[in-house]
């Protein structure tokens, strides 16, 4: 074997192991089916866009291929309300028309291989009253049982993850904590043992209140049927404008030393969080908070294993935290400047010397030099040259197909 085919094929698989070893679900929001829904649990289903083309909306499909093929994403989180789920009716079954478009989402994220995250889009409420803690809202038993039909339609499916409930705030967490124990209950009464599933606490869920607001204290409680607690992950968000609510271009706020204190509470305890929404504009403020964000959960992945950006879809390319990919004439499609230097170049491997000998290599590969993707550019330039691209994986091993190598 030519030494340097065996030096690229060496370097792609330590670059692979060294990738792998970071963050081990890393992916993207794919909304939609969520817009309409406010703060206060109103959803208007004539504002819903599903991101489907078949559904009217955009393409969900080939951004979700776009992420995993070229961004080595493993995860989609997919957002939905619950009166869309059950056609406005409290307490009721799965609607089979709002549900069955929903499932072609669902389907289609699992169709590329990818985690799909099930996320009940409303903020721990149904029309501006707090589950299991309002007059007239929906009881706990009525909540458990939206997610024992769920936990029954995808209980075989072991790439599903229940995400609980998108963002509560405002609400008695000892309380919530019980609504919570209630769904995580009927998901594994359901047949639904092993899927993850996400356990979200109040003020937003927000990382760096989780403790201060006694979320974690009282998440710590919920536990599986046999008292465990494996599978069990904590659901934080995190947005760096000046309120954290995601809603203005600049960003304002170093989150680094929250994510930091909460990683070391997290370790200290034996438990684990995914950040499943964290998003930023594009105003340059951005690119230096939130790439620092992303650093720290990035350094602590022990703790943090999983990151989620808001958001791509439906979101116009326009939208204040867009993270929608643009789609060029070829067909191919390119990430924004927030996502390349902020999302991904944090889980690149720094290091110039290796990445110099990589990218050599593969260029003394005859067949390679025309058929491997471009490395990414980013802002620090050298970061660009270290993402592991299944396309390069798959060029050297046919060159190894064809030498009778493997």
């Amino acid at each position: 074997m030519p030494t340097m085919i065996l030096r690229a094929l060496l370097l792609l698989c330590g670059l692979s192991t060294i990738v792998l070893a970071q963050v081990q679900y890393m992916g993207m929001n794919i909304a939609g089916f969520d817009f309409g829904c406010a703060t206060n649990g109103t959803c208007n289903f004539t504002t819903m866009l599903p991101p489907l083309t078949s559904l009217g909306g955009s393409d969900g499909a080939a951004q979700m291929q776009h992420f995993r093929d070229d961004d080595i994403f493993n995860t989609f989180r997919l957002p939905v309300s619950w009166q869309y789920l059950v056609a406005n009716d409290m307490g009721g079954t799965l609607d089979a028309t709002n549900f069955g478009k929903y499932d072609k989402l669902v389907q289609t994220c699992l169709a590329t291989g990818a985690y799909c995250v099930i996320d009940i889009h409303n903020y721990a409420r149904w029309n501006d009253l707090v589950i299991g803690q309002s007059a007239g809202a929906p009881t706990n038993e009525q909540f458990a049982d939206l997610w024992s039909q769920l936990a029954t339609k995808y209980k075989d499916d072991a790439k599903i993850v229940f995400g609980l409930m998108n963002e509560p705030h405002d609400l008695d967490i000892v309380a919530w904590a019980a609504t919570v124990q209630a769904a995580v209950t009927a998901i594994r009464q359901a047949g639904a043992t092993t899927q993850m599933i996400l356990l979200p606490g109040t003020n937003f869920t927000c990382a760096v209140t989780f403790t201060s607001t006694g979320s974690a204290s009282a998440l710590m409680g919920v536990t599986n049927l046999d008292n465990s607690t494996t599978g069990l992950v904590f659901d934080v968000h995190q947005y760096l404008d000046s309120d954290n609510s995601g809603t203005h271009s600049t960003c304002s706020v170093n989150t680094t030393a929250g994510f930091e204190d909460l990683a070391t509470w997290l370790r200290s305890n034996g438990r684990q969080a995914i950040v499943a929404e964290t998003g930023a504009g594009s105003d340059p403020s951005c690119l230096v908070y939130f790439c620092a964000q992303n650093t720290v959960i990035q350094e602590n992945s022990d703790v943090f294993i999983g990151f989620i950006g808001w958001a791509a879809g439906s979101f116009a390319a326009d939208y204040v935290l867009s993270m929608t990919p643009s789609e060029a004439t070829n067909g191919k499609w390119t990430d924004n400047t927030l996502v390349s230097e902020c999302v991904i170049a944090p889980w690149l491997v720094n290091n110039t010397v290796i990445a110099a000998e990589y990218s050599s290599a593969l260029t003394a590969i005859p067949t390679a030099t025309s058929s491997s993707a471009s490395p990414t550019s980013t802002k620090k330039g050298d970061a660009g040259s270290l993402r592991v691209r299944r396309k390069d994986v798959e060029v050297v091993v046919g060159i190894l197909v064809m030498i009778n190598i493997v």
